[in-house]
């Protein structure tokens, strides 16, 4: 298989990421979750494929390393099965969230403080919940 670099269809997927967290009384079918899971998951690879690209910086650039291990944890929330849940949208759409932020930060000059690192399962902590119940 051929790697090819297309642009990410970014502005779409944004907007269902926005509208599934924005959801507060989610009354689909499963069936309907588990398609917006699909196309999230769909997206949440090619965005991660992107970030690795991007990732490689030099040894000295702690942007590279940070997405190394976003990277790390995006791929075990990726294995996780699909469910035709709100929840598992919801996750999903954070993950697509979170990739995008980190995508942002290795395409912006390098930073030399280390506030702007934050880990994927910070950006993707949910509310009110202990992180052993975090399912995507």
């Amino acid at each position: 298989m051929v790697a090819v670099e297309l642009p990410l269809d970014r502005a779409p997927h944004e907007e269902l990421v926005t509208a599934v967290l924005a959801c507060k009384e989610p009354n689909l079918t499963p069936c309907d979750y588990e398609q917006i899971v699909l196309q999230l998951t769909g997206h949440a690879h090619a965005v991660a494929a992107d970030v690795q690209r991007h990732a490689a910086l030099p040894k000295n650039d702690g942007r590279g390393a940070l997405a190394e291990g976003i990277l790390r944890e995006a791929v075990g929330h990726l294995s996780q099965p699909i469910q035709g849940t709100a929840r598992c949208a919801q996750n999903r759409a954070r993950l697509v969230r979170a990739l995008y932020e980190r995508l942002d930060r290795l395409q912006a000059a390098p930073d030399r403080t280390p506030a702007g690192s934050t880990s994927l399962n910070t950006a993707l902590k949910i509310r009110d919940e202990p992180e052993s119940a975090f399912h995507l």
